[in-house]
């Protein structure tokens, strides 16, 4: 994967030598011949051909923090219902559950009718407070 940019970063030293080395180029000239020419377009295009792998390594990532919240959530919930007989919600179906009655404990407003109406008037979906206008 790295040899297209090894071999460019040779050919832009070459031309960088080769320019150090002429009659009428300076050392200065060379410097920025391989900066411009061999460093800067080499750096661009690693961090762009290195773009998807850290995609995927965000992804990942985010959801191993995702799966432990939800563990995290399901435990919580376990210890809070403390149920008659001692079972643990060792199936993912029962984990789902659990959370959702979690999630519908914590939000307790939106089996309310208001949260339901379809958009019909001016305003939006569960809005129980007209906007303010300002006054001109």
């Amino acid at each position: 994967m790295y040899i297209v940019p090894i071999a460019w970063l040779y050919v832009a030293f070459m031309m960088a030598v080769a320019e150090a080395t002429s009659t009428q180029g300076t050392v200065l000239g060379a410097f920025f011949t391989f900066v411009l020419y061999g460093l800067m377009p080499i750096g661009l295009l690693l961090y762009f051909m290195g773009t998807p792998g850290r995609r995927r390594q965000r992804l990942a990532r985010e959801a191993e923090e995702t799966e432990a919240y939800l563990a995290a959530q399901a435990t919580n919930l376990a210890q809070a219902v403390q149920p008659t007989e001692p079972t643990q919600l060792t199936q993912p179906a029962q984990a789902a559950q659990g959370i959702q009655a979690v999630q519908a404990a914590q939000l307790p407003g939106l089996d309310s009718p208001a949260s339901q109406q379809a958009n019909t008037g001016d305003l939006p979906p569960g809005d129980l407070v007209p906007p303010v206008r300002k006054e001109p």
